[in-house]
């Protein structure tokens, strides 16, 4: 063990040391009611030096997909057998969480008030602590995200593919399509990646729900990831296969206003003007064919059956007609024939290093 990673990781005014496992709570700021909630941070130390993997979930507080999937990760991976440092944070906006909101209480969205301020609003001073705690003490980011309400999203990475270290990771997580995301103004991956800290962002499901194929999926994903920079062992098992890039998505919307019946599912492959959905008239005299204007794959849709004209019914990633993507294989090779917790589940059998 190098002298330098001897000594101890300060998070939240607390010293971690090689070998530990401890949970930290970093405060933020008290409530009206003067609770003083806070954002729990489980760091999970290796005994050899390593990366420093943050994985984080909730920025929005309604995204509850990926807290289940870091739990997972947390009870899947063996700490005598980790390289590094594990940073798991799996609700970073408890204010929005506890009351199932994508907000903070000041009604601004966390991920476009990045770097913050310590002395700024609530969110501001969020963001900025995150930043100083998690993210400047960190090697390498994970952040889990779903789609909105109402509205779920096919397991897809977001990254900046012309990074090559953003790319590796996103091509070692494993999920079955990478978008070519530019980074937003105001966003985690922005700061992090400003700080020259490489962050992948992983959609999946819908806000407020648990979707147990995409979190097998997410859980497989950080697994994958963490074996990518060297914090387990290389799996024996078949390589990753390399997931469908896309570099441009474009929103379907509806033609008109009335009742919505989906014709494609989540994750399917469309051709160009391929009839996916009808909007009809709720009095039955007239349907309007909702047809995609490209070939791709179904990666979000909206769940809501009443819809106005403009609505966004389905979000397609640009592929090539020639692309060929195993829709079934996915789903197989994740659903488990029953909801109980065994060794032969994936995502919940201890990783060995």
């Amino acid at each position: 063990m190098s002298k330098r990673y001897n000594q101890p990781l300060a998070i939240g005014g607390i010293d971690v040391y090689p070998g530990e496992r401890r949970t930290v709570a970093i405060h933020v700021a008290p409530t009206y009611s003067n609770d003083d909630l806070s954002v729990e941070i489980q760091v999970v130390r290796g005994s050899k030096p390593g990366p420093i993997l943050f994985v984080c979930a909730a920025i929005h507080g309604d995204e509850i997909n990926g807290v289940e999937i870091i739990r997972r990760v947390l009870k899947t991976v063996d700490q005598k057998r980790l390289v590094g440092t594990l940073l798991a944070i799996p609700i970073v906006n408890v204010y929005g969480f506890n009351t199932h909101s994508r907000y903070l209480p000041d009604g601004r969205d966390l991920n476009r008030s990045f770097p913050g301020s310590a002395s700024g609003s609530l969110t501001g001073r969020l963001a900025a602590t995150f930043l100083n705690e998690v993210v400047a003490k960190s090697t390498h980011g994970i952040d889990l995200h779903t789609g909105g309400r109402h509205r779920s999203n096919f397991p897809q990475i977001r990254a900046v593919l012309r990074d090559p270290a953003v790319r590796d990771m996103a091509e070692a997580f494993g999920a079955p399509i990478i978008i070519d995301s530019s980074i937003r103004d105001g966003s985690l991956r922005e700061c992090a990646t400003d700080m020259g800290v490489p962050v992948i962002l992983y959609e999946s499901c819908e806000a407020l729900r648990f979707d147990e194929v995409y979190i097998r999926a997410g859980v497989k994903g950080v697994i994958n990831t963490m074996r990518h920079i060297g914090m387990l062992r290389k799996s024996r098992s078949k390589k990753v296969k390399k997931p469908i890039a896309s570099k441009s998505t474009l929103w379907v919307r509806s033609p008109t206003s009335g009742v919505h019946r989906v014709l494609v599912a989540l994750g399917a492959q469309v051709e160009k003007d391929q009839v996916i959905g009808i909007v009809a008239d709720p009095l039955g005299d007239a349907e309007t064919e909702v047809k995609s204007p490209i070939s791709g794959i179904v990666i979000g849709r909206s769940n809501l059956p009443t819809v106005y004209e403009g609505d966004a019914l389905f979000h397609i990633a640009k592929v090539s007609a020639q692309t060929e993507f195993e829709y079934e294989e996915f789903h197989e090779e994740l659903l488990p024939s029953d909801y109980s917790h065994s060794d032969d589940d994936p995502g919940t059998a201890p990783i060995a290093g």
